[in-house]
Order: structure tokens, then sequence, then C-alpha cells
């Protein structure tokens, strides 16, 4: 009988401690980090910055209807995560081979994404909202089985630098991926400059929000394309020789072992709790921050693509710079810092209203003001790229930190849990901001409540060990 305790591996060493031998080339570990250039843009275009408010908008029949059917995609998706992830880490650990389980993952990841091309303003939402969870569940299986991998090709020294620099790559991506949706799509017909055609790309019409749909198929075909280094190049686990049906029972027995050896991990319990709180917390402030900004400055969806740029590109920087932080001083400290300024920021940001600064002072905006021209817009663009420089940090830290504490023999098992509890709670600040905004009839105090979440998880962060864990047969 397998049992998990703590405590058998040494703590986290400084950088000066180089023993070890890389497992893979420096080809192979840089198309791991390219899987997350494959996968941001889906987040950028789909889940952030340019899809929802197209769904809340244009496709429901008002902003509240579109909000309450949003959170439900959401709340649906997350519950199928949440029962289906640990048990899919578990088989894969059985079977051995992850690969597998990334090419199944990204293929209905992209079935999603192309089925928002049919999202057509008028028609029923019902298959919008299946697209939408079909993709998300395969884009966050994906994720877990790529995940995994990081400590199997990377050495203990490493895995925060690669983390962090895969991050940012995400978020070149995503800039990338912005950029060429503003330039060949958003701007035609409304800016004319050399580089940006007369019309939009492949002759879409704007009327028939064609531009906006075609979010969706950028998504997926970038998914696919840019997966396949990983998939050629990343040494995969060694097969353990169990077929489909062995490898779920022997998931399903190794999934019931972990649950019940809990109280033996206690130590990444704790900070599978802590992370939940503080990263559904933060993801909440991403997803309904530029619904905020819309509404606020009544920007459309070319500001929302500046916007998303603007705010990508320091998220990277964050993410590129993290990982170096990462590597000198630890995921622990590099993570408790970047919450640290994640909530300071945000509270300055929700001081910012049409015309009006860190909540008091109120400042003469004409009627007629242009994007981006008034005082209030600026100082808000300065403080959200703020914001973004620390969110980096906190994405690729808190990943290097389940990577350092879980036990090596059992990583896509805990990635699933990792997953788990990332997604079985993450219905719950969508919910409160809901409730919240709703009672109050302001979305400034329904945001807040992402506010006493993160600061919870950062206050259990601090009681967690930077240690691993390890599965030990008795």
């Amino acid at each position: 009988m397998s049992e998990i305790i703590e405590g058998a591996v040494p703590q986290w060493q400084p950088p000066h401690d180089t023993g070890g031998k890389e497992p893979a080339s420096n080809w192979a570990q840089g198309a791991w980090v390219l899987y997350e250039w494959a996968n941001q843009t889906y987040f950028s275009l789909i889940t952030i910055f340019l899809f929802p408010p197209f769904f809340t908008n244009v496709l429901a029949a008002n902003p509240v209807e579109g909000q309450a059917y949003w959170g439900y995609v959401q709340a649906i998706a997350g519950v199928t995560i949440a029962l289906m992830s640990p048990l899919l880490g578990a088989m894969a650990d059985a079977a051995g081979p992850r690969k597998p389980w990334i090419v199944a993952s990204m293929l209905m990841c992209a079935a999603g994404c192309f089925g928002l091309w049919f999202a057509i303003p008028g028609e029923p939402l019902f298959h919008v909202m299946v697209s939408l969870i079909v993709a998300a569940v395969g884009m966050e299986f994906a994720i877990i089985f790529a995940n995994a991998m990081l400590p199997t090709i990377a050495s203990d020294r490493r895995i925060g630098l690669l983390s962090g620099i895969g991050i940012g790559m995400g978020q070149l991506a995503a800039i990338f991926a912005l950029i060429l949706v503003l330039i060949f799509f958003q701007l035609p017909g409304e800016v004319s400059a050399s580089f940006i055609p007369a019309e939009p790309l492949f002759g879409l019409s704007k009327a028939a929000h064609e531009t906006d749909r075609i979010v969706g198929p950028i998504s997926g075909a970038w998914f696919v394309i840019f997966m396949l280094p990983l998939l050629f190049m990343v040494p995969d686990q060694v097969t353990r020789g169990l077929g489909r049906r062995e490898a779920a029972k022997a998931g399903l027995i190794r999934l019931w072992e972990t649950l019940k050896s809990v109280r033996h991990f206690r130590n990444v319990g704790l900070y599978l709790l802590a992370r939940m709180l503080f990263y559904d917390g933060m993801t909440a402030i991403f997803v309904f921050g530029g619904i905020l900004a819309a509404s606020i400055f009544q920007w459309g969806a070319m500001q929302m693509a500046i916007y998303g740029v603007w705010v990508t590109l320091f998220a990277a920087l964050g993410g590129f710079v993290g990982g170096w932080v990462d590597l000198k001083i630890g995921s622990k400290r590099t993570l408790v810092w970047a919450i640290i300024g994640v909530v300071v920021f945000f509270a300055v940001i929700l001081s910012f209203d049409r015309d009006r600064i860190f909540y008091f002072i109120t400042v003469p905006v004409p009627e007629d003001a242009a994007a981006f021209s008034t005082l209030p817009q600026q100082l808000f663009l300065v403080m959200i790229a703020l914001f973004g420089l620390m969110v980096g940090p906190v994405i690729a830290s808190s990943r290097t930190m389940m990577a350092r504490i879980s036990p090596k023999e059992m990583m896509t098992e805990f990635f699933g849990l990792f997953a788990l509890c990332g997604k079985a709670t993450a219905w719950i600040a969508p919910l409160f901001i809901g409730i919240v905004t709703e009672l109050t009839q302001n979305q400034r105090f329904g945001l807040m409540v992402a506010i006493p979440l993160i600061l919870t998880g950062l206050v259990l962060l601090l009681f967690v060990k930077e240690e691993r864990a390890s599965a030990v047969v008795h």
C-alpha cells in the first residue's frame, strides 16, 4: 500500500547549488516553453478580453442576462474539470505517457473554439455555451498533462526559470494575437494607415459580427499549430504497459489512496487551499476587470483589444522577471510579494471612474472625450499595467511551487489535484461578485469580494513549507 509522507526531500536550495544533470535537452525545454505560447491566445481572446464583451453585450438579450449565462458556462466547465481532472491525472500516471492525453484534450479544445464561429446574434445561445464549455474543459485538461511534464524535463533548480519564461512567452503570444486581430479585423475601415487593410481580412463582415466570431477559429488553430513542437520534441514519460481499462482501474485506486492519505501531505494540501483562494480572486479580477473598464469608459471591441495588449505586455514582463526572481529567492517568497502587489494595485484600480480618480478626487471630463485621452483613463491604464506586472509572477511561481512540493512519482495526479483545487471553487468568486453587485447596484463593491479571498490565501501561504513530499511504499 502506498503512503504519502513529507520531508524526505531537502528544502529548495539557492541557485549556487548546481548539482544534477538536466533530464532533457535545451531544445526540448524550449519546446515545452512554446506550449505556453500555444495556449495563452485562447485565454486572451476568448475568456478575458474579446469574446466575453461580445457574448454579454451582443449575443445575449441584455448585459445582465449575458453576465449570468457567462457565469453558468464557467460554473459548468469548472465542475466538469473539478470532477474529472484528478482521475485523468491518476490514469495518466498509471498508463505512463502523457502525450496521448494531450492530443485528445487539444483536439477537444480546438473543436469547441471552432464552434464559436457559429455564435450568430439572434440565434439561441445553447450551442455557443456548449462550445465554450467544451473548449474550456479541453484546454484545462491539456494544461494538466503539459504542466506535469515540466519536472521530468528540467532539474529542480531550473523549473522556476522555465515556468517564468513560459508564462512570459504566453503573454507575448497574447499580445501578438491581439495585435493581429486589431490590424486585420478591428481597425480596417476605422483607421487609415499603410499597414492596415482597407477591409477586414477574408472579406469578413463587421455588420454580421464575423470579425468578433473569428476569434474562436483563430484560437483553435493557434493552439493546435503551436502545440506541435511539444508533441514532437519533448520526451514523454516511459510507458508502464497498462491499457486504457487497466489504467482507469489503477487510476481510480490510486486516486482513492491519495485522497485517503491526505493527512500525510498536509503541506501540499495547505498550499492547494491557499492557491485556490488567491488564484480564484485574481482570476475574477482579470475576467471582470475588463468588463468594468468597458462599462466605465465606454470602450468598444477595438479599445478592448488595445487594452488587452497593454495589460498582457506587462504580464509578460512580469512572467519573465518573476522567473528570474523565483530562481534567486524561491517560489514562496516570489508568490508572497507578487500577491501583495496584486492587492495593492487592484485597490487603486477600483478608485477610478469616468470623472474621478483615487476615490474622492473629481476631474473635468468632456462628454465627447476620445478613448484613452482623459486623466482617469490614463491613470487606470498605469495601475492596470502595474497589476499585470504582479500577475505574471503569481501565475508562474504558483505552478513552480506545486512542482517543487509534489511527489515526483505522482506528478500528473498532483497536477490533477492542482487543477481540481483551481476549478472546484472557481464559480464562488463570480457568484459572490454577482450577488454583491446586484445587492449594491455597484460594480466596484461587487469586485471588492476578490480582496478578502486573495488576502486569506496569502495568510495560508505563509504557513506552507517549500519542501517536496515523497511517495514511499511500505
